[in-house]
């Protein structure tokens, strides 16, 4: 019985860490399509205006100018937040800061989901490649359990520490069974747990209670 119980515990193992480096493939091939689709044609854009300037050095109108400039300006942008998904700058120096620059597009395009953010001023100084995987799994969780939800959901992100132990706490409350009962039961979420164990080497549960599903991070 023990060799049978080892033997599933791998495979369950092996399954979420296949599933967590899937996902991290997809989200490198995404930002490969981005800089193809977007930042290399805007590049080019920047070049073939700066050739036609040289031609033109003698003409010069402030509209073309200022149009140089935007597209230049707007490719610098680009390159930031590329550089910002990537590897945040802020896990060097604020992990709380990481959490709530990472919760900015869900704030900006999600107005049916209201979030509570509650954050510590300090943090404690821990590596920045640990950082990355909670960031990621909070992530992770987010795409996983707020995806089409167009009813107004309730969401409460927690982060403090307790005797040098990391916690940071995420509390969904459905608008209605159908969608809770939808959400709790995507496989994905034990791969996002046994993940995080994993590369942590930390502990992950949730408790669930009427229309509420909250998840523990322990690190």
């Amino acid at each position: 019985m023990s060799l049978v119980r080892f033997l599933t515990s791998y495979h369950s193992l092996q399954q979420a860490l296949q599933w967590w480096s899937y996902r991290q493939s997809i989200k490198l091939f995404l930002e490969a399509e981005k800089i193809r689709d977007d930042l290399l044609q805007d590049s080019f854009t920047i070049r073939r205006n700066l050739d036609l300037l040289s031609v033109d050095n003698l003409n010069l109108s402030g509209n073309r100018i200022q149009e140089c400039l935007n597209h230049i300006d707007n490719f610098h942008h680009s390159l930031v937040q590329l550089s910002d998904r990537l590897f945040p700058v802020s896990l060097q120096d604020s992990f709380p800061l990481a959490i709530e620059c990472l919760l900015e597009p869900w704030l900006a395009s999600n107005r049916q989901l209201y979030f509570q953010i509650d954050m510590p001023i300090y943090w404690r100084h821990e590596p920045a490649e640990r950082s990355l995987i909670v960031l990621t799994a909070l992530n992770e969780l987010l795409t996983i359990s707020l995806p089409e939800i167009l009813a107004p959901t309730s969401i409460y992100i927690n982060l403090k520490e307790q005797k040098d132990i990391g916690q940071l706490v995420v509390e969904i409350t459905y608008p209605n069974m159908a969608t809770f009962v939808l959400y709790s039961r995507i496989p994905e979420l034990k791969y996002l747990c046994e993940s995080f164990r994993l590369l942590t080497s930390g502990k992950c549960f949730r408790h669930s209670k009427n229309l509420k599903i909250t998840w523990y991070f322990y690190w």
